[in-house]
């Protein structure tokens, strides 16, 4: 049996070490002397050199006493510690990425640059862009089509950041925290009750129609009719229970030239993300092309 000072010898630590994981219950005593000191055993060498080894890894003692004390903790314990690392890391570049926004920029950028930056957290959240997108869409859309949506919208955060990734963010996450009117101004056509659509029964059509889209835009090729335009016209013409005919196409394509454009948005989605991945603005406005162009070929 040893006395604590001979147990942080063999362990190579200080007593004060010792005392302290005694006192939080990770190194139980074996037994006491006649005057009341602690003893320990050769088992206590061994657990003491456990918790070194996972304090050396920063494992909080909270950590350290589950694994200790729970078979088969130590996995989901490293994982945890693994997760809480990766979003420190994360935090950390784009902190980085922010930093170099400013070092590399004139005076008269300087302060843009350090009041939109201020703004976010580090890593930065996207939770402003889905609320953004929630107050857009139309009412009573079913959730799984709001989720649905908010994967399209939103965009993934890159987990290593350039400058003008984060400059993109930046303002991007302006954006979309000033006041919106309080009217349907800043709302297409398609969400006005009175215009007789099935919100519901549109954007099931319009993501198929977007994904068709997808690949003529990563082709750089011009819009042209087909079935992504078909797929696109065709939501339209069941969420008003009507058919594709040229004439709703005509009259299609006047309401969607009449309505609010979020251009900005998805430019800065695309300077964000990058070309490799089309947003839906982008297949949108593709789509729109298309429509035009065969409106303009029914009408010759």
């Amino acid at each position: 049996m040893w006395s604590i000072g001979e147990l942080a010898g063999h362990a190579g630590v200080s007593v004060k070490t010792v005392r302290f994981y005694s006192d939080r219950g990770l190194l139980p005593e074996t037994a006491r002397s006649a005057g009341g000191h602690r003893r320990y055993g050769p088992v206590a060498l061994d657990r003491l050199r456990l918790i070194r080894s996972l304090r050396t890894l920063d494992l909080p003692v909270r950590e350290v006493g589950r694994v200790l004390d729970e078979e088969d903790a130590l996995e989901d314990v490293v994982a945890g510690q693994l997760r809480a690392l990766g979003s420190q890391l994360a935090a950390l570049r784009w902190r980085e990425a922010a930093l170099r926004l400013l070092q590399d920029c004139t005076a008269q950028e300087r302060a843009e640059r350090l009041h939109l930056v201020g703004a976010m957290t580090a890593p930065p959240s996207t939770q402003a862009l889905a609320r953004f997108w929630r107050r857009w869409l139309p009412p009573r859309l079913p959730a799984r089509l709001v989720t649905a949506f908010l994967e399209q919208t939103v965009p993934q955060l890159p987990d290593d950041p350039d400058p003008a990734q984060a400059l993109a963010f930046a303002r991007l996450h302006a954006f979309v925290s000033r006041p919106c009117p309080g009217d349907e101004r800043g709302q297409p056509a398609a969400h006005r009750p009175q215009e007789g659509y099935r919100p519901a029964v549109l954007y099931d059509g319009l993501a198929e129609a977007y994904a068709l889209a997808s690949p003529a835009l990563r082709a750089e090729r011009p819009p042209q009719p087909g079935e992504a335009l078909d797929c696109f016209v065709a939501a339209y013409a069941r969420s008003r229970g009507a058919r594709d005919t040229p004439a709703f196409r005509h009259r299609l394509g006047g309401v969607l030239a009449a309505d609010p454009r979020i251009d900005h948005y998805w430019q800065l989605v695309a300077e964000l993300t990058g070309p490799a991945r089309p947003t839906p603005g982008a297949a949108h406005d593709w789509l729109l092309g298309a429509l035009d162009a065969d409106n303009a070929g029914s009408a010759a």
